[in-house]
This record gives C-alpha cells, structure tokens and sequence, in this order.
C-alpha cells in the first residue's frame, strides 16, 4: 500500500505531514530526508513483513539468475 503525504510544516524535531485523505501525522523529522521543506511531496510505501521478506527473496534469486545466465 502506498501512501502519498505532502508536508503541511516542520516543528523543531517533528514534521506534520497530511494525506491526500485530509488525515495529519506526526513524524519524526529525523526519519525523513535532510531536505524536507513546507509543501514536500512523499510517499511511504507500507508492507507486511512477510510482503517484504518475500520481495527480497526475489530480488537475490533475480540477481543470482542475472549473473548465472551472464557467465
């Protein structure tokens, strides 16, 4: 699931961030890039943990594949 955020302002350590829904979250300003600004567009793309374990063993066996069928 993906969710797309733009940055309403930044307070000291914490970042309003609002949803296209309208929703506010508080986050931590330390979790985002350096250069986040008023107005910033982002996306934070959520995952299951099994989601994500099963994305990366498909990642390495694309990778492994990649350089046995290029030798």
């Amino acid at each position: 699931m993906i969710i797309k955020l733009t940055v309403d302002r930044v307070e000291n350590d914490k970042v309003v961030l609002i949803t296209s829904d309208g929703q506010t979250i508080i986050w931590p300003k330390s979790k985002l890039p350096d250069d986040i600004h008023d107005g910033s567009c982002l996306s934070f793309d959520i995952k299951e943990k099994g989601e994500l374990e099963k994305q990366s063993q498909q990642t390495a066996e694309n990778i492994i594949n990649e350089i046995i069928n290029h030798s």
